[in-house]
């Protein structure tokens, strides 16, 4: 087993809303489309990678209390560029940039949608 995930969905209410504040928060293109009758928006993923996106779907609600998810920002400074832009697309900072040990820093959001959102930055290596 390479992951632990291999696909994640983050429900909108708003699918145009979310989409737009997903690709601003994460400074990414978001490709739009259709799986299974739905709306969803696809986040950039390698073939080995995980893989996710934003679906509008009467089967997903969003939540601030279900599974916590932690996007991959790469570094400590897309990581504060994003919790940056977070209120400006509409969204809240729960936790700002946070140390959390050898694993990196981290930053917790509400987005457009009422999902609580985790944000992940490996700590630099010298």
């Amino acid at each position: 087993m390479q992951n632990a995930i291999n696909w994640f969905e983050i429900p909108a209410t708003d699918f145009d809303r979310a989409v737009s504040f997903y690709s601003a928060l994460l400074g990414v293109e978001i490709e739009k489309g259709e799986f299974m009758g739905e709306p969803q928006a696809f986040f950039p993923a390698s073939e080995t990678g995980a893989g996710g996106a934003i679906v509008q779907s009467q089967r997903l609600t969003p939540s601030t209390s279900g599974t916590l998810i932690y996007l991959n920002l790469g570094d400590v400074p897309h990581l504060e560029q994003a919790l940056e832009r977070v209120e400006s697309q509409g969204g809240k900072v729960l936790m700002p940039k946070t140390d959390i040990g050898d694993p990196g820093f981290i930053g917790i959001v509400l987005d457009t949608e009422g999902n609580q959102v985790g944000l992940h930055a490996l700590r630099a290596t010298v």
